[in-house]
């Protein structure tokens, strides 16, 4: 029942981290390294990795956020487009009971195109182990940050408590954070295929209504104003400070529930 040891902080907990404004590529589709992310938020650049070679595509650790311990479950862009599968959500569901279990509370770093399609995660049993993370989600009690940082794309988002009801306390995004069902690209290939044949420009047509899809629906200023479970837009650079005074706000959180003998785990 008790908290994990606390350590007096050497590295400011109002530290802006500069480099983060120029780490993310402008190409929405172009990778990055997701721990260069993590090392420049957390004190002192200090990560604890575990899991390290397994499922490389989700990263899964510990580190010190103003001198508390927090877990950190974050998307891998650099593997796979930090995509969902089977052995990233057993990886992934069993760090969250874990933290859970010590109460130590969760940072989530979100930029996943959803979970992989294909015949070998459908015949892996997607949905069960995908539903081991939902499950985890929804049972921990712990203090949990999540940050949207670029993509966060139709079932990604729920593999990634960054959807109302996941019991999420505080969702963020950065100015670049794209939402949806599906990306903007995919989503104008689907609904205007045959508007586009038929145009005597079809590049340039098709450009357009990727550009006006991404500023109407994947942009997060206007995302923030009809859904109410994001709290902010934050900058990069604020990341660490954000994340720091929200963990300490939710410092002492408890949840009390109704009394029930138990859920009903997927197994």
């Amino acid at each position: 029942m008790e908290d994990p040891p606390f350590v007096h902080p050497t590295d400011d907990p109002l530290r802006m981290a500069e480099e983060l404004d120029t780490l993310i590529p402008d190409d929405p589709s172009k990778p990055y390294n997701m721990k260069d992310v993590i090392y420049h938020i957390v004190d002192d650049g200090q990560f604890f990795e575990i899991h390290e070679n397994y499922a490389q595509n989700i990263i899964v650790g510990f580190a010190r956020l103003g001198g508390h311990s927090v877990g950190i479950v974050a998307n891998q862009p650099s593997v796979r487009a930090g995509s969902l599968t089977v052995n990233s959500s057993n990886k992934q569901a069993r760090f969250i009971r874990f933290c859970d279990a010590f109460n130590i509370p969760i940072v989530l770093l979100v930029d996943t195109p959803a979970y992989m399609p294909g015949l070998d995660q459908e015949h892996g049993g997607i949905i069960t182990h995908g539903a081991k993370v939902l499950y985890a989600l929804s049972e921990a009690t712990v203090p949990r940050v999540a940050v949207m940082i670029r993509k966060a794309y139709g079932g990604g988002s729920l593999g990634m408590g960054v959807v109302p009801g996941m019991g999420t306390d505080f969702i963020f995004a950065w100015p670049i954070a794209e939402t949806g069902v599906m990306g903007a690209e995919q989503t104008v290939d689907l609904f205007y295929a045959d508007k586009i044949a038929k145009s005597e420009k079809p590049q340039q047509l098709r450009e357009q209504l990727i550009k006006e899809y991404i500023d109407r629906y994947a942009n997060p200023f206007a995302e923030v104003s009809i859904r109410t479970h994001i709290k902010d837009i934050i900058e990069p650079r604020e990341t660490r400070r954000q994340l720091i005074k929200s963990l300490e706000l939710l410092r002492g959180k408890k949840v009390i529930r109704y009394p029930k003998k138990h859920g009903n785990i997927p197994l």
